[in-house]
């Protein structure tokens, strides 16, 4: 039971450490700093602040443009939230689920409350080899249509749109 413990825990830290450097960060620093203060009797907002102080420790290593320096932050983070989350683990197996149950929400895979929609576009490239670069574009804004030729998305005005 404890190496499954053990690899929840992993797991558990791994997502944390990847949601530190995401647009998911405040959902999973709140789910995390609930679910150890659960079992530690540790105040919420504390943990909370120390989730915080190690986000920015690794944000700042990303930001150095060094990533030896970057990826020795991560790991320090992962090995630091993966035995609280161990001992977690550990003081309350039952508590199991609960993490799983976080780590399938932050991974989009959960019943999370959505604040936004979110598509997910997948692109394959088939077809034998390719001796060149791929591009992926994405919109960014809205595209009108009126008529059969503007797609411009201002609206046929000819500028850009407010």
């Amino acid at each position: 039971m404890e190496a499954e413990l053990m690899a929840l825990a992993s797991a558990g830290a791994t997502a944390l450490v990847q949601q530190m450097v995401s647009d998911g960060w405040e959902r999973a620093r709140t789910r995390v700093a609930a679910f150890l203060a659960a079992r530690s009797g540790a105040d919420e907002q504390a943990l909370g602040e120390e989730l915080e102080a190690a986000r920015d420790e690794v944000l700042r290593a990303e930001r150095s443009g060094d990533e030896e320096t970057a990826d020795e932050a991560r790991t320090e983070a992962r090995t630091e939230w993966r035995a609280r989350m161990r001992r977690s683990l550990l003081a309350d197996p039952e508590a199991a689920a609960e993490l799983q149950a976080i780590l399938d929400e932050l991974d989009g895979s959960g019943e999370a409350p959505q604040a936004h929609h979110t598509t997910v576009i997948t692109n394959n490239l088939t077809g034998g080899v390719h001796h060149s670069f791929t591009l992926q574009v994405g919109t960014v804004g809205r595209i009108n249509r009126i008529g059969n030729d503007d797609v411009s998305g201002t609206g046929g005005q000819g500028g850009p749109r407010p």
